[in-house]
């Protein structure tokens, strides 16, 4: 890979930025409020990283999904870090519902039916995730 794509975003809805990471919103309608919560530094695993590091990174993790399950109100969380297609540190925090496409299956499986359409007020989840990480979050 010549140039990472999470390294060099080309367009991206940012919810939050702490200097270390960022979460940004993934836009995929089949899946309101899919976040990703993204390393800045290109690294590739969790163990590239300070254990203060590890900690401040999953914390955000932790808020994104509280964040979610206060505003959508999800079946379940799904949580993932997988990076074989772009080896760069992040998470995939995604809300998933009984009546969606994959579900209970990964939403990275074959589809079992047509998914219920949903909203995301963006602005009532960024408000959420501000109120979950704490102010002095970064320990830059």
């Amino acid at each position: 890979m010549s140039v990472c794509p999470l390294c060099h975003p080309t367009q991206e809805t940012v919810l939050w930025n702490g200097g270390q990471c960022r979460v940004i919103l993934v836009e995929d309608a089949a899946y309101p409020g899919f976040c990703r919560v993204i390393w800045q530094a290109h690294v590739k695993e969790m163990t590239d990283l300070a254990l203060a590091q590890r900690h401040d990174l999953m914390s955000v993790v932790f808020a994104v999904e509280q964040a979610l399950r206060e505003t959508l109100r999800p079946d379940k969380i799904n949580l993932a870090s997988l990076g074989n297609q772009v080896p760069h540190l992040h998470w995939h925090v995604i809300p998933r519902f009984a009546d969606d496409a994959h579900f209970p299956d990964p939403i990275w499986a074959a589809a079992r039916r047509e998914g219920q359409a949903r909203q995301v007020d963006v602005e009532r989840l960024t408000q959420a995730l501000a109120r979950r990480i704490p102010a002095d979050w970064s320990r830059e």
